[in-house]
């Protein structure tokens, strides 16, 4: 202790142990680093597998996770849950409890699941078999995947996503217009991804572009064309039929892309996860056919900036304007699913996102992309 020191001074060197100073150095380190630093030693590989470090990271970066879908998503309930029981402090527990905690509230492994630059590890791999099966399929020609995509983000954005897609060839370009539309409801047009595989959009609106036009601009709700409101369940959440047009779409399409409203405030009613389910449900009974959320914005935020991790982030010190994509699973209802799912940040003035989004769709349909 050095002489002439302040009693705050003093505070500071008792409060502050050498494992505390560890631990805040640690929560400065990129977890690709904390994971190589796990490596140098068993002391070291006990002290990053510490879950209150795991949960203070899954806290502060979830919310700028670009993408989420069912394979990576945390388990959100666990941290809700305390760390220790009430009657135990963190000094009371031996070594041998430290490891029984970690088993069960294992913050670690849920942010490596689920963080972008982490989570290629946990993708289930494909059996040899299903690989030999892959390269028959794929000399046999095979028909253009067909999506049905619908939601609100569709209507209710500044800027038109379809429009976009329509007038963007450097992102995706259009193959042609089927000659074939549905009345009252949409048209689907053919796109081709990566130079290569060709996959139809079906386009399936609430209602005529006059009506939406109107109600964008006067802020108003639309009366949606698309689904039957049958009433309420037992807990009050709302039930929907889809209109005979749209489950026949639903019956014949490979998939499905949900356009959500992703800019704050907007969005956010139980109708949104009573149509989603309602759809799925229309298909034939399959659990197979995956299903996009496109969780759109209409512009890029002015404060974002690409980190080291491949994807974008924003300051800490300021609130980003948009809904992180594991809100909107929640929000939408989606790990109750048994679809496979995935939620993907899309702009829909510069079609960022968009593609990696189609990407997994088109691997969930069985059409083999190369580099992947």
């Amino acid at each position: 202790m050095l002489s002439g020191e302040s009693p705050f001074q003093k505070s500071i060197h008792i409060s502050f142990t050498k494992v505390d100073l560890q631990f805040l150095i640690m929560t400065l380190l990129s977890p690709a680093d904390i994971c190589h630093l796990g490596a140098t030693s068993r002391y070291w590989r006990a002290m990053v597998r510490d879950p209150l470090l795991w949960r203070y990271f899954l806290l502060r970066d979830m919310p700028y996770w670009p993408s989420i879908d069912h394979v990576t998503m945390p388990q959100l309930e666990l941290l809700d849950a305390p760390l220790i029981n009430e009657d135990e402090s963190l000094d009371d527990r031996k070594e041998g409890e430290d490891r029984g905690m970690e088993s069960k509230f294992d913050y670690m492994s849920e942010y490596l699941k689920g963080c972008p630059s982490c989570r290629q590890q946990w993708l289930p791999s494909r059996p040899a078999y299903e690989v030999v099966t892959s390269f028959l399929q794929s000399l046999v020609p095979s028909s253009e995947p067909r999506y049905a995509m619908f939601g609100p983000g569709m209507e209710h954005l500044d800027v038109s996503l379809v429009t976009r897609l329509m007038h963007a060839p450097d992102v995706l370009p259009v193959s042609g217009i089927p000659h074939r539309q549905i009345n009252g409801i949409g048209s689907g047009i053919s796109y081709v991804f990566n130079n290569q595989h060709k996959f139809n959009i079906l386009t399936l609106y609430s209602t005529n572009r006059a009506e939406r036009e109107r109600a964008r601009v006067e802020q108003q709700n639309i009366n949606n064309k698309l689904f039957t409101f049958e009433g309420a369940d037992d807990s009050g959440d709302p039930i929907y039929s889809p209109a005979p047009q749209v489950q026949q779409v639903c019956q014949v399409v490979d998939g499905f892309i949900y356009v959500a409203n992703a800019e704050p405030g907007r969005g956010g009613e139980r109708s949104e996860v009573a149509q989603i389910r309602a759809v799925l449900s229309s298909a034939g009974g399959s659990t197979s056919r995956p299903l996009l959320v496109l969780s759109c914005v209409s512009r890029e935020e002015p404060e974002a900036i690409r980190t080291t991790g491949q994807h974008y982030s924003t300051s800490r010190n300021m609130a980003r304007h948009r809904i992180p994509c594991v809100d909107m699973a929640k929000r939408l209802g989606l790990p109750q699913l048994a679809n496979p799912w995935m939620v993907q940040d899309t702009v829909a003035e510069s079609l960022s996102g968009l593609l990696d989004g189609i990407s997994w769709l088109l691997r969930c349909s069985g059409v083999k992309l190369y580099g992947s």
